[in-house]
């Protein structure tokens, strides 16, 4: 155009601006006759809605304005089967979202909140996205999150079971202590193990705990996950940091609880760099920690049954026999359980959990009444705990043999005898698998020739045969005694 009104040609503009010259001519006749933008005020096709739309649909939305389109359609098609099909639904779903934009009721307002320096903390639970296996066993967990408000700095702990107060006490406080302070305020969605709901009142422990780091306990309004979002998002960006770590690891199979948690650190760490300086500033604004830390226990107590059991939450334990009758104090962990007598520490066991679906479990460790048991091997037939009592797989496979094989007196001694001897050798593992290699080449071991394994002896080492001294040499030792005394 610049060309043309400086005097050029259409055929000279054309070439010098790279364009033919019908493009030329259509664009200068384009900018001497501009069209004028005005909305189109007509519709192209007839509306489909026109018969019912004032006069049924928009009675019903004004009544309801939650019905949907597709809603809308069903009750259509019903009244009049004959006029209305699928292909108006776009058109529905489109007036009606028009509609509530322009008619419809008023919208819940999120308020964006600004973070203040050393303000507040969250806490939440999530569900792993990836099973875990600990030894190729599959590992039933959660991982509890603590988030600071204004750096998003965030500590991750791995704990089993639910959302229990074990649980949180435990991770609340392994975060303050990675932190080097607490917050003024501590936010919890409605937990259980925080809140008792149905009085709507803080827990006892978890009121002390709070205390404890001088912090104020707040939560979340029934239903509104968005206002503990800031850890709530900070569960999607872990489980998805987690699951690429574990896709460049290559598999999700760990040694041990504590190498998962290192994986897990790991991971939080890697997330905690990107706010580094922010982190640092917050960190240095925290209050300072107390010196002790809090109990991150429950405390039951309890009597040890005649059958040397104890039963916790629905899971039935069996302890040392010498316990029985005593009355215990148990300090239920997320993953243990101390007991003590009197104030001396007697027992730890490993805390289970009933499986899903399940509303009961029991974990029984036969080395606890072996000894009672060898001295009765014929109560192992009905008991109870029988099944519990083989350690493993490959024992329940001895037990179904020996039952098949012998008399059931015999079967029980057989099977008795061979839990005595894995216990009082510490041979649990060999003795098993020995005995299944022999089972499956056809040879079922007797109770003698399994004694013999360990009776026996170890047949490498060679003793030397000693050499009686005669009479003789004691008469002229005693002489030689008496001369020198006689001489003195």
């Amino acid at each position: 155009m610049q060309h043309r009104q400086n005097g050029a040609s259409q055929e000279v503009a054309d070439a010098k601006a790279g364009i033919s010259v019908r493009s030329g001519r259509r664009i200068e006749t384009s900018a001497q006759n501009p069209r004028v933008n005005t909305e189109r005020q007509w519709r192209t096709r007839e509306d489909p809605l026109e018969a019912v739309w004032d006069t049924e649909l928009l009675p019903l939305l004004q009544a309801k304005p939650d019905l949907t389109g597709t809603t809308l359609l069903d009750y259509l098609q019903e009244q009049y089967p004959e006029h209305y099909d699928q292909t108006i639904l776009r058109t529905l779903q489109r007036r009606v979202k028009q509609w509530r934009a322009l008619h419809g009721p008023e919208r819940e307002v999120i308020f964006r909140q600004q973070a203040v320096l050393a303000q507040q903390g969250f806490s939440d639970f999530t569900h792993p996205d990836n099973p875990i296996t600990i030894q190729s066993k599959a590992f039933p967990h959660l991982l509890y999150q603590f988030r600071l408000a204004y750096s998003g700095w965030r500590s991750v702990t791995v704990v089993q079971g639910g959302e229990s107060y074990a649980a949180l006490a435990t991770g609340l406080q392994r975060a303050l202590q990675q932190a080097g302070g607490s917050p003024v305020e501590h936010r919890t969605d409605s937990l259980s193990a925080a809140r008792n709901n149905r009085q709507n009142v803080w827990t006892e422990a978890y009121s002390e705990l709070c205390q404890h780091y001088h912090m104020t306990p707040t939560r979340n309004n029934l239903g509104q996950s968005h206002e503990n979002g800031v850890v709530e998002c900070a569960n999607g960006s872990l489980k998805k940091r987690q699951a690429q770590q574990l896709l460049l690891r290559g598999h999700n199979d760990f040694e041990s609880i504590e190498q998962y948690q290192e994986f897990i650190d790991c991971a939080a760490d890697k997330l905690n760099r990107r706010n580094r300086t922010r982190v640092l500033e917050e960190q240095a604004a925290l209050q300072p920690l107390p010196e002790f830390t809090a109990a991150e226990y429950q405390t039951l107590h309890l009597k040890v049954t005649r059958s040397s059991t104890i039963e916790v939450r629905r899971v039935v334990y069996t302890v040392p026999s010498r316990l029985i009758g005593e009355s215990v104090q148990i300090r239920l962990h997320h993953d243990k359980l101390v007991l003590f007598v009197g104030q001396q520490p007697a027992l730890t066991l490993p805390r289970v959990y009933p499986k899903p679906g399940e509303n009961r479990a029991r974990s029984v460790n036969y080395r606890h009444v072996i000894c009672s048991l060898a001295s009765k091997p014929q109560a192992f037939r009905y008991s109870q705990l029988r099944d519990d009592l083989l350690p493993d797989d490959s024992y329940r496979q001895h037990w179904q043999l020996a039952d098949e094989h012998l008399e059931p007196r015999e079967a029980c001694k057989w099977i008795v005898t061979t839990l005595r001897l894995a216990f009082e050798y510490d041979d649990e593992q060999s003795l098993g698998e020995d005995l299944l290699i022999e089972a499956r080449a056809g040879r079922f071991a007797s109770i003698t020739e399994i004694q013999s394994r360990y009776l026996r002896g170890n047949p490498d080492l060679e003793f030397s045969a000693s050499s009686q001294h005669t009479l003789v040499s004691y008469d002229d030792l005693l002489s030689s005694i008496r001369s020198q005394e006689a001489s003195i």
